[in-house]
């Protein structure tokens, strides 16, 4: 349903910007370039923007407000959530032509139903509050992400964020039951009813998670849960195949009936560098193998204890020869120390260096085997060139990094063959049927490459959404939308 509100009043002799300023207040406005400067910089402190103004509305009638004004004056408006994006999908351009909003101050959790398994957060909720409230009603929200302490709700929509349980669980699209968003004209669109079925058209729902700001903005969502998990087990194995994890994946979903939730695979020489970088950290295994995968299995308290059925299943796979060797878990320490060490790994690897980072899916069954063509490729192409592989083996979702060489400069490296080495990788997933983009989105940073590779349909097809919903363009322009070729002169 569409809600129109109702037109904000702003006297003939008042510019946008001082319209917003009275509407807003000091709380809501500021143009102060201390202020706005951290959040006018990416995630990854590679891109800075400018801003007219950063906006921060405490009510979905303030963004209504915001997005008519901008509308009517041809102003672009930037949402930015906790500022998250790996790929630069929330600052604006250097231009500094477009306004900064800011969903950061509607943070409110509305409503926890466990009876519908219904949570409504607005846009601003940091996904670990989330995760805090679901659980104080013995529920679950299930996604959880390394930047769980500082990502938004509204940015996990945008950017339909994936994170470490998309095996069991789905995307954030499998877990949005409702949306409420301000549309480029400043209607509301009021979708929040968690209904199971609802066959009026197309799905405005579906079309907004992972639009990244690009047809609206997302001002609150009603979230699925599922029942809090009672009962886990985590384990860590190390094995010399990566084609075995797979094979090991599937008898683990016939083992546990299919309660795992986690199958993360990490190299050896990943796991190398969070032990080498990270304090604290020790490896679980006495033996080093070429591939070690964190499982984790979930149960609610009237199931079974998944612990035992993981133990037989890995037991019985170790005597078969498919794995090398297993340790479970004995308490939450140590099975949080197991989760540091998957976790920490883009953080050791920053550390040891810059890399040229790739964020890519191919189908399951093609995972290991793309891993391992595509390394060996792009280290026969690049000489010298390391490359690091991990990630989520369950959902076919690979963050395939690649370093410089061994004592070379790595920025200088980066600066003269980053660009190609990113050209050979995407190229590599598209042959193999894959995704250049898997769950950090498209943003700034592959807006030349969704435009080489994203095909002639595809792009079509997001264009023209894009201009019927935003027909002046103001929407998070220069993110996720390619401009279309200019067409030649008659």
């Amino acid at each position: 349903m569409l809600v129109y509100a109702p037109a904000m009043t702003m006297p003939a002799d008042k510019n946008p910007i001082a319209s917003l300023a009275e509407r807003l207040g000091p709380r809501g406005f500021t143009d102060d370039p201390d202020t706005m400067a951290p959040w006018l910089i990416d995630w990854r402190g590679r891109i800075n923007g400018r801003a007219r103004a950063l906006l921060s509305p405490a009510t979905v009638d303030e963004v209504a407000d915001i997005v008519r004004v901008a509308a009517a004056a041809r102003i672009p408006i930037v949402p930015q959530g906790g500022n998250t994006s790996m790929v630069a999908g929330a600052v604006p351009s250097p231009d500094g032509d477009a306004l900064l909003l800011s969903l950061r101050r509607m943070r409110a959790i509305r409503s926890l139903s466990p009876a519908d398994n219904v949570l409504v957060a607005e846009a601003g909720c940091i996904l670990s509050d989330v995760h805090d409230a679901a659980e104080a009603a013995a529920r679950r929200f299930p996604l959880s992400l390394a930047a769980k302490g500082s990502a938004t709700i509204g940015g996990l929509v945008s950017t339909n964020a994936g994170g470490t349980q998309v095996l069991r669980f789905g995307t954030m699209r499998s877990l949005v039951l409702g949306l409420e968003a301000v549309l480029p004209d400043g209607s509301v669109f009021d979708g929040l009813t968690a209904l199971r079925k609802d066959n009026r058209g197309y799905d405005l729902r579906q079309l907004l998670c992972g639009a990244e700001g690009t047809l609206g903005v997302v001002t609150a969502a009603s979230l699925r849960l599922v029942p809090a998990a009672a009962r886990r087990a985590v384990a860590w194995v190390g094995l010399d195949s990566a084609q075995n994890a797979l094979d090991l994946l599937r008898k683990l979903e016939s083992a546990t009936a299919e309660s795992v939730e986690t199958f993360e695979i990490v190299p050896a020489d990943g796991l190398d560098l969070v032990l080498r970088h990270i304090p604290g950290t020790r490896a679980p295994l006495s033996g080093r193998y070429r591939w070690n995968l964190l499982v984790e299995a979930t149960a609610p308290a009237s199931a079974a204890d998944p612990g035992e059925s993981l133990g037989e299943a890995l037991a019985e796979a170790i005597e078969a020869g498919l794995i090398g060797d297993a340790t479970i878990a004995a308490s939450e320490t140590q099975a949080e120390d197991l989760w540091r060490l998957r976790e920490s790994m883009s953080e050791a690897e920053r550390i040891d260096g810059v890399a040229a980072k790739h964020d890519v899916s191919v189908a399951v069954s093609h995972m290991a085997d793309f891993m391992a063509s595509a390394r060996t490729e792009v280290e026969r192409r690049f000489a010298g060139a390391r490359v690091l592989a991990f990630g989520h083996l369950g959902d076919g979702n690979v963050h395939f990094n690649v370093r410089a060489p061994a004592g070379a400069d790595d920025r200088a490296w980066l600066a003269s063959e980053g660009a190609a080495v990113t050209e050979l990788v995407h190229d590599l997933v598209t042959a193999a049927g894959g995704s250049i983009s898997a769950e950090h989105g498209i943003g700034q940073t592959k807006l030349a490459e969704f435009a080489r590779l994203g095909g002639t349909a595809r792009l079509a097809a997001l264009r023209a959404i894009k201009s019927a919903l935003d027909p002046h363009g103001i929407m998070n322009p220069g993110k996720l939308i390619p401009l279309a070729p200019a067409r030649a002169a008659p």
